[in-house]
């Protein structure tokens, strides 16, 4: 494990008393933004639409487009929300967690869009979350029975389970918080040359998107519905 993954685990805990805005319920409300569309984003839907009239159909070359288009998003608000190192921690985090919330939810929901899933079943909404988790992640839950399948089998299931609702935006919450936190006192150093953490930032969130990207385009099959 890094060193700022193994900070982070360590301090992750104690991150949502300082802000007790990062639950679940802000995840789920992460999840309602950037499928709706909020402030200068538009609608999930709308972009992966508007990607596939530009791509002339072509669905793998516009989710590729898309995965391209929020890493350079998780980039850009790594590299703002980590410019200050620890000075500034107090208010970053929380403003890293909810961008690349945001960011993560809407270019995931783009895709299962464009694979033929409906954005507005809460067992899509469930699998996009788990999917946020990041395959590796998704794979330990499901072994120790903590998740009941993977993602693409949790969009796909014969009825919506409500229990899950909580047990998945809980545990995408303390993944984000997670790594914020390691991001941040793994670059103390930022207190002096400031521009090191942002680069820190840009570089983990702009990966950690691209990887969760790939996995949401492996693991959502295309639906009867699906665009071609």
């Amino acid at each position: 494990m890094s060193i700022g993954g193994s900070i982070g685990k360590r301090v992750a805990p104690h991150i949502p008393k300082a802000a007790p805005e990062m639950t679940h319920n802000f995840v789920r409300e992460a999840l309602n933004r950037a499928i709706r569309g909020v402030g200068a984003l538009p609608p999930a839907a709308f972009t992966a639409d508007k990607l596939l009239k530009l791509a002339d159909g072509n669905s793998k070359k516009a989710i590729r487009d898309l995965i391209e288009m929020h890493v350079r998003y998780a980039g850009g608000q790594g590299f703002l929300t980590n410019l200050g190192g620890l000075v500034t921690a107090a208010v970053t985090i929380p403003a890293n967690v909810a961008g690349l919330a945001l960011i993560q939810c809407r270019m995931v929901a783009a895709i299962a869009h464009l694979r033929g899933y409906d954005l507005d079943d809460p067992r899509v909404r469930n699998a996009i979350l788990a999917l946020m988790l990041g395959e590796d992640d998704v794979m330990t839950l499901v072994k120790k029975e903590k998740l009941p399948a993977t993602p693409m089998a949790i969009a796909t299931a014969p009825v919506h389970d409500p229990d899950l609702d909580k047990i998945v935006a809980s545990d995408v919450a303390s993944e984000l918080i997670t790594k914020a936190a390691g991001k941040h006192l793994a670059t103390a150093v930022g207190r002096r040359i400031p521009v090191l953490g942002g680069m820190v930032g840009l570089t983990a969130d702009g990966y950690s998107t691209w990887r969760i990207g790939r996995y949401a385009d492996r693991e959502f099959l295309s639906r009867p519905s699906a665009r071609r």
